[in-house]
């Protein structure tokens, strides 16, 4: 009874996610689900990406956590829309959530949506939001040897960024081995090496994604 429950669930969230995606195509905006631990790096990366991102499009950021809108009150001020979504213990965004945030948006006036997701390294792997994009922010401080032991959430990253890579000696992280482990699981994936607290790290993972978000709204 209890898988059949869980199957339930999916197949209504993935419907929800459907509707999301389409919904999003509609006004060709960009959505980009932004994946983690607690701690990566997330609103860190986004404060930073934001300053190159917003240079060309509109933007709206939908700020997923359990309790508290800390992150959001960092990113406001940051040229984006905000809307904050508590979880109040959910582990994880779901499609109806992102289609509730969806409701206090304008979206006639927006590129791109960032979603940034609750962090945890299980539950998101499994919910379609509706998203373009799944990003990946894998922090070394996590050591090398958790993408094997978290592979749905390694497998089904779009992209993954490996980040605070300036404390790789400090934590004796080999970037080589833990590289080549993602690939083993995921070899479609775009990989990128940052410290999101440099801008300057942060330049071939904004062009990339700037590449993607023209493509997509010429198509």
């Amino acid at each position: 009874m209890e898988i059949k429950v869980l199957k339930n669930v999916m197949i209504k969230n993935d419907a929800v996610g459907n509707d999301n995606r389409k919904r999003f195509k509609g006004h060709k905006i960009y959505t980009i689900n932004i994946t983690s631990s607690p701690g990566a790096g997330k609103t860190t990366l986004l404060e930073n990406s934001l300053k190159y991102i917003n240079k060309k499009y509109r933007t709206a950021i939908i700020e997923g956590d359990l309790y508290t809108s800390r992150d959001a009150e960092r990113l406001a001020g940051k040229n984006a829309a905000l809307v904050q979504i508590n979880t109040e213990g959910g582990c994880h965004l779901d499609a109806r959530m992102i289609s509730g945030a969806a409701n206090e948006l304008d979206l006639n006036d927006l590129d791109i949506i960032f979603i940034e997701n609750v962090g945890n390294l299980v539950c998101p792997a499994g919910f379609d939001l509706g998203e373009n994009l799944r990003v990946l922010v894998y922090s070394i401080t996590e050591g090398d040897d958790k993408p094997k032991k978290y592979l749905p959430m390694f497998n089904k990253a779009d992209v993954i960024l490996i980040n605070k890579i300036e404390l790789a000696d400090i934590c004796k992280i080999n970037l080589n081995k833990l590289e080549t482990e993602i690939r083993e699981i995921n070899p479609k994936c775009k990989i990128f090496r940052i410290s999101a607290v440099n801008p300057d790290s942060l330049i071939e993972w904004d062009t990339w994604l700037d590449e993607q978000i023209g493509e997509y709204k010429k198509s």
